[in-house]
């Protein structure tokens, strides 16, 4: 297992903002010390021509060059065009190496699954895992699943992969909740709009059956999105998962024979590192 980290992403920070710094400044010497045999890499930041490929050259120069929040979930920091580029950069180094045979998981912020291709939002400023995913099918792939289990839409995946026949994309979320989009499934996209305080069961059911769908389309590679917000304590959500279901996330993966990078994108909750922890060490259990 290869772990993308950056300490740059623990230099900015809102007060009182849910995507803070400590969700990835206790994560890394926990999983460090879980996994001593795992490697570290630092990653490069994304160019304009990978970030391209998802988003606007307006959309990446706004990013560079604003000097106000993008909306109240989205503030702007200073340099945060740099640490957007070294997430997505993670993302797409990610992706490159598990389609080596490498294993990969990237521990970066801030998130990227709300980004659109000309609007941040919703704490996300470049979309990782669709810019991956794209930089993917620009080198070799010819075919590559989604899964997002972030308890919210990944809205802005959505909007950029829609109707890429090459793309299959799968979304686990609570609904209604924010974006307030995700409700019905179309074209390469398959929504799974799961309501507040739905039976865990009745979640991780859900959540099988949605990656179970994504490996009939026989991808080349599998891109997660890793949100860990649908856990039961996290603060922004109602769903109901515990720490053995991520750990049953896990599971799936180690026993799938595609390819498999991921990307850390929500989980606000104090138990985070625990919940990442289990994750990963049932996937390369």
């Amino acid at each position: 297992m290869t772990i993308f980290y950056h300490p740059c992403c623990l230099e900015y920070s809102s007060p009182g903002h849910p995507e803070r710094p400590e969700r990835i400044a206790r994560t890394a010497p926990l999983t460090k010390d879980q996994h001593a045999e795992w490697e570290w890499r630092e990653p490069v930041p994304a160019t304009d021509d990978e970030l391209l490929r998802a988003h606007s050259r307006e959309h990446i120069e706004r990013v560079a060059k604003r000097r106000e929040d993008f909306d109240l979930d989205t503030p702007y920091y200073p340099s945060i065009e740099a640490y957007a580029r070294q997430s997505a950069g993670a993302a797409i180094e990610a992706a490159r190496m598990a389609l080596r045979g490498e294993p990969t998981f990237s521990l970066m912020r801030p998130p990227g699954h709300h980004a659109m291709r000309d609007r941040a939002m919703g704490f996300c400023y470049f979309n990782n895992v669709a810019i991956a995913t794209l930089d993917a099918l620009e080198n070799g792939a010819q075919r590559i699943a989604i899964w997002d289990f972030d308890g919210h839409h990944g809205n802005g995946t959505e909007a950029i992969v829609a109707h890429n026949r090459r793309i299959q994309f799968a979304s686990i979320h609570q609904y209604p909740a924010y974006p307030g989009t995700g409700a019905k499934s179309f074209a390469n996209v398959d929504n799974y709009p799961v309501a507040p305080f739905t039976p865990r069961n009745e979640c991780v059911s859900i959540a099988k059956q949605s990656l179970e769908k994504l490996i009939t389309f026989k991808p080349d590679l599998l891109l997660v999105s890793a949100g860990f917000d649908a856990y039961a304590r996290d603060p922004l959500l109602q769903l109901t998962l515990e720490r053995q279901d991520f750990a049953a996330f896990g599971e799936w993966l180690s026993k799938i024979d595609i390819p498999v990078a991921v990307a850390l994108e929500g989980g606000y909750s104090n138990d985070l590192p625990g919940l990442i922890d289990a994750f990963l060490t049932a996937w390369q259990s």
